[in-house]
């Protein structure tokens, strides 16, 4: 198999050994969960819940506010406790506090939808949207919207993103081997709902035998290709897994559907599946519990809202101190402030790290030496963007074309003077953007 790349990119430890082989188990449901109200990019939802009331697994107990949102559900059956601000990924959220019963109890709503045989794309589509599926790979953006292209925006190709080219993360790769007729399914339903002809699975070239597994799902499928793909960082970003794929470039600030092509996660075409053939939400996923101070690390299926805290404990806790516990990988994933946020839809990992590896070295003066432009996978010059962004001078870093990184970190890795460079281009582009929002007010 010829094995497919884009230009830029590095080459972090991989640092999957721990995981990679061991087989996806269910975790124990918690007393207790919290289900934040938006666990998606868009408008939060709105608790269709109260105090008090009696709800099942599968439910919808928060509604979506416009196009840009996504509803949730209930992961467990049990009584609302409480509707309020807690902690979760990113800072404090609102949150449905549900008692567990244990009784799982299934919701009435939760029945076979049919086959993509006999559904309509429209039709899929909208189980899509009721079921509250977002991009499972991290990126949280709802998938009704994806799908949703304007119509003088022609779509001929689907990408699943198989690549997981995040270190440590297994979730994917454990996904395609034990489930890949579901990601298969997941797939061809999505190329349904585009009226698309041509699908693609990416899969980077370090798990061979996830590459061998979805080869054989997709035997009898004429219309989907499984691509190798050469292991490098970010192999899995949408720009560089769509030109490795086609050999289509998207334009500067543009999107996939530039280019012709929409990319989904493999994780978010299996709960396409599941959703279709049994009915059931968005209400629960894989996630990889790994790192250098976790005990037993381990590859579990977690009900969403379940809190770092019990899925930590129920792998034997912590081995040492730990110096950071960050919510997916190294390289993109957010820091937790405490461990009492919940798993979320886009948790693809439970990275926790001792305090040796969590250190950071101080940054020196730059030297010039271009490492970080001759990577860039954006093809940038991320050493101009930092400094300017560095002097409060937001203005030159837009001419610097900020808004095009895709903050994979690439530059910081391969920094010699260990720059703060994603850090400064990320506070760049936020005020860029808090800029444009006020001036178009």
């Amino acid at each position: 198999m010829k094995l497919l790349s884009f230009r830029g990119g590095v080459h972090p430890p991989h640092r999957k050994k721990s995981t990679e082989s061991i087989k996806v188990e269910r975790a124990k449901d918690p007393a207790t969960l919290y289900i934040p109200l938006q666990q998606h990019i868009g408008a939060p939802c709105k608790a269709i819940v109260n105090v008090g009331d009696t709800v099942k697994v599968g439910q919808k107990i928060g509604e979506a506010q416009g196009f840009v949102s996504a509803p949730v559900h209930s992961s467990v059956s049990g009584k609302v406790k409480a509707i309020k601000e807690c902690p979760v990924p990113g800072g404090k959220g609102l949150c449905v506090v549900i008692e567990n019963d244990f009784a799982n109890e299934i919701h009435e709503s939760v029945v076979p939808k049919g086959n993509i045989d006999s559904l309509t794309g429209a039709e899929i589509l909208e189980i899509i949207k009721e079921a509250g599926i977002v991009g499972m790979g991290g990126a949280t953006f709802p998938m009704h919207v994806k799908l949703s292209p304007p119509k003088d925006k022609k779509i001929d190709t689907v990408i699943l993103n198989g690549a997981e080219c995040e270190p440590y993360l297994t979730a994917d790769h454990r996904l395609m081997l034990e489930k890949p007729e579901s990601v298969v399914y997941g797939l061809k339903a999505i190329m349904k709902v585009l009226n698309v002809d041509k699908g693609y699975i990416g899969i980077e070239d370090n798990k061979p035998d996830a590459i061998e597994a979805m080869v054989k799902a997709a035997e009898k499928e004429s219309n989907i290709e499984v691509v190798g793909l050469r292991t490098k960082y970010p192999q899995g970003a949408e720009k560089q897994l769509i030109y490795a794929c086609t050999n289509r470039e998207v334009p500067s600030g543009g999107l996939p559907m530039e280019a012709g092509v929409v990319v989904n996660n493999v994780a978010t075409a299996a709960q396409v599946y599941e959703s279709i053939t049994t009915g059931m939400p968005l209400v629960e996923r894989i996630t990889t519990i790994t790192g250098s101070a976790i005990t037993n690390p381990n590859n579990l299926l977690i009900k969403i809202g379940t809190t770092f805290e019990e899925i930590i404990n129920q792998c034997g806790g912590f081995k040492e101190e730990p110096g950071k516990v960050i919510m997916g990988g190294p390289m993109m994933g957010l820091t937790q402030y405490t461990l009492e946020v919940p798993v979320t839809k886009g948790g693809s990992g439970i990275l926790c790290l001792n305090r040796e590896e969590a250190t950071l070295p101080e940054p020196s003066n730059c030297i010039r030496c271009g490492k970080c432009v001759d990577i860039c996978p954006a093809f940038l010059q991320p050493l101009f963007i930092s400094a300017h962004s560095l002097k409060y001078n937001f203005d030159r870093a837009e001419d610097y074309r900020a808004l095009d990184c895709i903050e994979c970190g690439s530059c910081s890795f391969i920094c010699p003077s260990k720059r703060p460079l994603l850090q400064s281009i990320r506070v760049a582009k936020r005020e860029i953007i808090a800029q444009k929002r006020k001036q178009s007010k």
